[in-house]
């Protein structure tokens, strides 16, 4: 790479962080306890999974890097133990973004061989992560954890939201953390340029939905804390979509009709899915991609 070329980049990057810190100069990040040992920290970005225990303490996704010292503030007023393990459910960087301010603090970061992959390699703007951002141990399937005395289940999910997704099950606090295969209310970004496909997406809720029961807590990757009730309804809408859009396909619908077609979402468009950063004319065409391989 040409000199002149890499300091344009370094220059960009300055320039992008300090529009970061701005932009989260005033995000608050706030704690919900859901159980004893089970805690969901919401801020900017994917919802934060956080056990405490006697020990230790244990995360689940960390946001953005602006945001660690936040999100370690808040942890204290928690627990004062220390960090010991972090969960990626996938790469993106409204989950991983804090990796290195994690790892530092002394966090082992665990994720799918897939989000280390694409952790390591060349980023969008031609740079690379840090060697403290890259997660330390992978797993291929599954993967059990006891801590907190308590089992949890870490799997992966393929082809889902990403290539890398993991869901979390805590087997006694039952509390289930699906990470982004999991908007509560809202369309998904299925991220269909890192492997994400609706066929997949639907696969992994159905999946989860094997070990939960009406008592589950649910922290989805984006929304508020839910439940099966409407971890159900959103399968149920993502089920119907596919249907629609796979029949306007099978009648010889275009790419433009089907983008274009309102009706084939306005049910859930009207309970307002549409509202957040997935519209309805963009979860309309992605499904119309991800079914046709285009």
């Amino acid at each position: 790479m040409k000199p002149n070329k890499i300091i344009l980049l370094l220059f960009a990057s300055l320039i992008n962080l300090n529009a970061n810190a701005q932009r989260f100069d005033k995000v608050e990040i706030k704690a919900a306890q859901l159980t004893e040992k089970v805690y969901m920290l919401q801020g900017a970005g994917g919802n934060i999974g956080l056990s405490v225990g006697d020990q230790e303490i244990f995360i689940i996704d960390d946001q953005f890097a602006p945001l660690s010292q936040k999100i370690l503030d808040a942890i204290k007023k928690i627990s004062n133990k220390p960090l010991t393990f972090l969960v990626n459910t996938h790469f993106h960087g409204d989950h991983t973004g804090g990796n290195e301010n994690m790892a530092k603090a002394g966090a082992t970061i665990i994720a799918h061989e897939n989000v280390k992959k694409r952790l390591k390699g060349i980023q969008r703007d031609g740079t690379f992560k840090s060697k403290e951002t890259i997660p330390v141990i992978t797993f291929n399937d599954k993967l059990n954890i006891t801590i907190n005395d308590e089992d949890v289940a870490v799997f992966h999910v393929s082809n889902a939201h990403t290539d890398g997704d993991s869901i979390l099950y805590f087997t006694e606090s039952n509390v289930l953390h699906t990470g982004d295969t999991y908007f509560n209310g809202r369309y998904p970004y299925i991220d269909l340029n890192s492997g994400g496909s609706i066929n997949g997406y639907i696969e992994a809720v159905k999946r989860a939905m094997i070990l939960i029961n009406e008592d589950t807590k649910i922290i989805p990757g984006h929304g508020q804390v839910s439940n099966l009730t409407e971890y159900k309804s959103f399968l149920n809408m993502l089920e119907t979509l596919r249907g629609n859009i796979q029949n306007a396909i099978d009648s010889g619908k275009s790419e433009e009709d089907i983008q274009s077609d309102s009706s084939l979402t306005k049910d859930y468009d009207d309970l307002d899915y549409g509202t957040g950063f997935i519209n309805s004319e963009r979860i309309r065409l992605t499904i119309y991609k991800s079914l046709t391989g285009k």
